[in-house]
């Protein structure tokens, strides 16, 4: 029924409707960015060293005295460093980050001292340095030292629910529709987000974020599927891709608050009702007419349709009752078709590698699905580590995602998508090497590398998307995406661990990526070239694609097949999570 929508008039050009429809609902996808990446500032650990009891008189840091500790963070300059402060009754205790040492004879206050000391647990809190930021989850609940492994949890406990959400509101939104879900998602973003401000211990903390990414995964999955089935087919390609341009922008909008705001809780709630405005008008939207139809929901249907045909100043609508004939027709016609067909076989995750040539590309595929959210994950991750500015630096990081995909659009259709993704895989991996032999002391061209990184691995997954959908015949190409989109997430939740394997060396994580980028692009020239060619439809013909490449090109599809590929031109793409 659906894919009779296509010679529809109010669905075609001029699209006032659509384009209004998609602009108000991918611009609450920078929702998303924004809490995927909110963690960044939210749980950043500043210099710290164990409280003293009692009350201090002075203090010494190496050669520097001062009356208070508030002035000694500007000279401070490593983990390593400890200070000397003397209390009132006289005692002078040695205070390091996670203890503190007092010291048997008090003589005199000095930075060096060789006599016996008494070490202590920091049973007194810590002293945190607020020059920068005045509070956050750190600071808050004391997350540092023996309880450091628990800041560490907060980003992958995030990104687990990003998994489980985009896995739960998709089959969902294929039950109880598209318009509903998107309503419940982005109220629940506002709503978990204002509550993560107010939550009263870490753990709670941990569980509102927890439910806050399951509804922004949420959203993203549906509302992809959302805008494709509204944009025309001509303008999808270019609709799906930019809907990571709006989640880019998000990344923006965190770098700018967390400039403007520095205390986490007043932070979270300004980061929250960011996207307001989208969720007092949301409930404006309306229901796809695809799955209107789909679910024999005629006069609803009919009502979108006029709708549609008004804003785009249509003035002959179709009408569902012809639609519904023409179906009718085409059922009747390819009723034996159908009967052969009913009798087929359940596919599952092992069809994936039913031979040599599909598995390989099954590993292939997975491993660059992972390779690309690891990398977009690593350098956002680590730009406010960079040096200089950390503020600065996110939102370049976030900015230069929207070339990346207008470049990634343009050259998949002009050079191929496996000729454009085997040079950014590579340029990605070089980049990672390049910058480990930039000096430390070159900190914008640091950062510039880190930039083009970014934009390296940012083409690249944004277009892994079509061509997993390309590379698989119709029977499981839902199956392939879904499979590949779940291991984009799982190297979402492994991006922090490696992050933090900068405290082992401060390469690591780029090296890890930079293996992972190269290998990928390797295997990625085995694959086949996908762009002029015909959707495949079985297995076999999926198989012959990899082994004869003018094969593919060369066969004429059935009837069946046709029909097939009508449905799959209108629906392919609506199985594919963008999800980050």
């Amino acid at each position: 029924m659906a894919s009779s929508l296509k010679g529809c008039q109010a669905l075609k050009l001029p699209m006032r409707f659509q384009a209004c429809v998609y602009f108000a609902s991918v611009f609450q996808a920078m929702s998303c960015g924004i809490h995927y990446l909110a963690s960044v500032f939210m749980a950043v650990t500043p210099n710290f060293v164990c409280g003293f009891p009692g009350n201090m008189s002075s203090v010494l840091f190496h050669n520097s005295s001062a009356s208070s500790i508030e002035d000694i963070w500007t000279l401070w300059t490593s983990a390593e460093n400890y200070i000397v402060v003397q209390l009132e009754n006289g005692e002078i205790w040695e205070l390091d980050q996670c203890s503190r040492s007092k010291r048997e004879v008090s003589l005199e206050l000095a930075y060096e001292y060789k006599g016996n000391k008494s070490v202590f647990p920091c049973s007194d809190g810590f002293l945190y340095d607020d020059t920068k930021w005045k509070s956050t989850v750190v600071t808050q609940w004391d997350l540092v030292c023996d309880r450091e492994w628990l800041a560490k949890l907060i980003q992958p406990t995030f990104m687990l629910g990003v998994l489980i959400g985009a896995v739960i509101f998709g089959d969902i939104a294929d039950r109880l529709g598209r318009q509903r879900i998107i309503w419940f998602t982005s109220a629940g973003q506002f709503v978990f987000g204002v509550a993560v401000a107010f939550t009263f211990d870490y753990y709670s903390f941990v569980i509102v974020r927890f439910l806050l990414a399951m509804v922004s995964s949420g959203y993203l999955v549906v509302a992809f599927v959302y805008v494709t089935e509204f944009v025309g087919i001509k303008a999808r390609t270019w609709a799906s891709m930019h809907v990571h341009a709006f989640f880019a922008m998000g990344v923006m909008v965190v770098a700018l608050v967390g400039f403007l705001v520095r205390t986490w809780w007043v932070y979270q709630i300004f980061l929250s009702i960011a996207t307001l405005p989208f969720v007092l008008c949301c409930w404006m939207l309306p229901e796809t007419p695809f799955w209107l139809l789909s679910e024999e929901r005629y006069e609803d249907a009919q009502k979108v349709i006029d709708t549609m045909a008004r804003w785009n100043k249509v003035s002959t609508p179709c009408k569902v009752s012809e639609l519904c004939s023409v179906q009718q027709d085409n059922l009747a016609s390819g009723r034996t078709g159908d009967d052969d067909m009913s009798s087929t076989k359940k596919h599952n995750i092992l069809d994936l590698f039913c031979n040599w040539q599909i598995a390989r590309r099954t590993i292939t595929v997975w491993l660059i699905w992972f390779t690309g959210s690891l990398g977009y994950y690593v350098f956002s991750l680590s730009s406010v580590s960079l040096g200089g500015n950390e503020y600065l630096n996110l939102f370049l990081i976030g900015a230069v995602e929207l070339p990346c995909y207008i470049i990634a659009c343009i050259a998949m259709d002009k050079l191929g998508r496996r000729n454009t993704l085997i040079p950014f895989l590579i340029l990605s991996a070089l980049i990672c090497v390049l910058i480990m032999f930039i000096p430390q002391d070159f900190s914008i061209l640091i950062i510039l590398a880190n930039m083009a990184g970014k934009f390296s691995i940012g083409v690249a997954f944004g277009l892994i998307y079509l061509y997993t959908a390309e590379l698989y015949p119709t029977i499981v190409r839902s199956l392939a995406v879904g499979s590949g989109s779940m291991m984009c997430r799982v190297g979402s939740v492994v991006a922090p661990f490696c992050v933090y394997l900068r405290s082992v060396w401060i390469f690591m994580p780029l090296l890890l990526v930079g293996v992972m980028a190269l290998l990928s692009g390797i295997l990625t020239i085995m694959l086949p070239e996908t762009l002029g060619k015909p959707l495949t439809n079985t297995l076999v013909e999926a198989t012959e694609m990899g082994r004869n490449k003018k094969s593919c090109s060369e066969k004429t599809p059935s009837a069946h097949s046709g029909a097939a590929l009508e449905k799959i031109e209108m629906f392919g793409q609506e199985k594919i999570s963008t999800d980050k």
